[in-house]
């Protein structure tokens, strides 16, 4: 057990000093978007891919479920991940970039909130989607990581975790699902669950 002591103090101590410098306030900005959108009940739409795409189902059951359990109201969460049938059916019919956009195009509304997660910022079918949404009228909002890529600069509201480690990003951007249920937890008089 010796041989994977020092790897993993090295990890460790490497997700310390990221979240250390994670954005206090790009996370209180996320925070308030989200109970603008629990007020006005408007429709949130996560997305990603692989573990971004965990991350966005994982979202969904903080929001839909962690922050608001005991609320009459509740969020309106919708993860594009989720729907696998027609995730298949537009990746072969029509290109698995058109994934999220074709999703959005049924169902968003302008002043939704759509949510998009890529660690690179670079993931097409993201960006296709994010695109789509501003166009719309939608709020868009970005969660990313290594230098932002362009999904930093399309979006209206962005979570940057500065490092160019995917799995480190990934870490914090679940750190980031954790702090916003148990934030917007308070907000919708609900109390955590453990």
């Amino acid at each position: 057990m010796e041989k994977y002591t020092a790897q993993i103090r090295d990890y460790l101590a490497k997700l310390q000093d990221v979240l250390s410098r994670v954005e206090v306030g790009e996370i209180a900005a996320l925070a308030a978007v989200l109970h603008t959108a629990y007020e006005q009940q408007r429709n949130i739409f996560v997305m990603g891919n692989g573990g971004s795409g965990a991350t966005a189902s994982h979202l969904l059951c903080d929001l839909n479920k962690g922050a608001c359990f005991h609320a009459e109201k509740k969020f309106r969460v919708i993860s594009l991940t989720d729907n696998m049938p027609i995730i298949l059916a537009l990746g072969n019919d029509v290109g698995f970039e058109s994934i999220f956009v074709e999703q959005l195009r049924c169902l968003a509304r302008p002043g939704d909130v759509v949510i998009g997660i890529s660690g690179s910022g670079n993931s097409r079918n993201v960006l296709l989607a994010m695109e789509y949404a501003k166009r719309l009228g939608c709020v868009t909002v970005g969660v990313c990581g290594y230098d932002g890529g362009k999904l930093k600069a399309l979006v209206n509201h962005c979570f940057h975790v500065r490092v160019n480690d995917m799995q480190i990003v990934e870490d914090v951007h679940m750190i980031l699902a954790h702090v916003l249920m148990r934030v917007l937890a308070e907000h919708t008089h609900t109390k955590t669950h453990k």
